[in-house]
């Protein structure tokens, strides 16, 4: 398994505590970053700016990533351009809450 393929795997392991549904299939990740050293760069967003884990929610990203064997750093951007909107979330994620 490559790490990005990882990485991946341990995002979708955290859940938005309102929907339950994780991060990666909600579309708010928006890019995993790897550089040669094995820094990792995320950008991600909430799906509101008031969301009641903007505070928490990046740090457990960074914490859970970070602590991947073969991870130098794990850095977390939070990003609100493009606005997140449902038509970001995978069709799993739709179906799970009915949207489709």
């Amino acid at each position: 398994m490559e790490l990005e393929d990882t990485i991946v795997a341990v995002l979708k392991t955290i859940h938005d505590p309102e929907i339950p549904v994780d991060i990666y299939e909600l579309g708010l990740i928006y890019e995993v970053k790897i550089d040669k050293e094995f820094n990792v760069e995320i950008e991600m967003t909430l799906t509101s700016p008031n969301c009641p884990v903007a505070e928490t929610m990046p740090k457990e990203v960074e914490d859970k990533v970070a602590y991947i064997l073969g991870v130098k750093s794990a850095t977390v951007n939070i990003v609100f351009d493009p606005p997140w909107t449902k038509d970001m979330m995978s069709e799993e994620a739709q179906l799970e809450l009915g949207f489709m």
